[in-house]
């Protein structure tokens, strides 16, 4: 069949390339969406409580005007000492995976600074291992951690409220890795414990005490504060 033609006897002129790769790329987009801007982003319901709770309460206790006022957590720092790392690199690899699956980051192995005759240990030997959380998958470790982990710890009774450093900063020592639900027993090689220090924004221990008790900690002496539900 003849192709067809126009009034002045030509062919009709296709449509611009560009066009179809500018309506192509957008769809793609839309089909992908984590590139495009449409992608949603899941915040952290330990995020949202402090949003919504915890800062009118803390602004209603401490009496601040402004709430860039109150403080916030900055970071949360997870340290593992292993002195049998240097010896024994089986456990140092598995105490890496087991840090990995808790924080959902990959640590860091720290080393010695200097070199000590009495411990056997010399100068770049490898000595623990290091985890740094920020942002959005620090809430979602310390939501877990204060919801989950914590409760599953054999006979407790609340944490120490002498444990901060006189700075703003709480560290907490754990003596059990099993207590994170992450991690399978039977494939632990060996039990060891950690610190898990969380950094906030102030300097004063009370208003770090009141934010990390209005943040679901469950200090001793103290009624802890249930995620997610709204303050009476």
């Amino acid at each position: 069949m003849a192709k067809k033609q126009g009034q002045d006897g030509k062919s009709p002129k296709k449509a611009p390339k560009k066009e179809k790769r500018a309506k192509g790329g957008k769809g793609e987009a839309q089909a992908k969406g984590g590139r495009g801007k449409a992608a949603v982003k899941l915040e952290s319901r330990l995020l949202r409580h402090y949003k919504d709770q915890a800062v009118p309460q803390l602004i209603k206790q401490f009496g601040w005007s402004n709430r860039h006022e109150v403080p916030r957590i900055e970071k949360v720092k997870l340290n593992c000492g292993l002195g049998e790392a240097s010896k024994n690199q089986k456990l140092l690899d598995s105490v890496v995976e087991e840090m990995r699956l808790i924080t959902g980051q990959k640590p860091v192995i720290t080393k010695a600074r200097k070199s000590i005759a009495n411990f056997h240990l010399r100068e770049g030997m490898a000595i623990g291992v290091a985890v740094t959380l920020r942002g959005e998958r620090m809430y979602h470790f310390l939501d877990r951690l204060v919801s989950v982990a914590i409760p599953r710890i054999r006979d407790f009774r609340g944490l120490a409220t002498r444990s901060f450093d006189g700075r703003g900063n709480f560290t907490l020592g754990v003596k059990e890795q099993v207590m994170f639900p992450e991690i399978d027993y039977d494939r632990v090689q060996q039990v060891h414990g950690m610190d898990i220090t969380v950094v906030t924004s102030t300097n004063k221990d009370d208003e770090a005490f009141a934010l990390l008790k209005e943040m679901g900690f469950p200090f001793r002496g103290e009624t802890p504060v249930i995620i997610g539900q709204a303050a009476a």
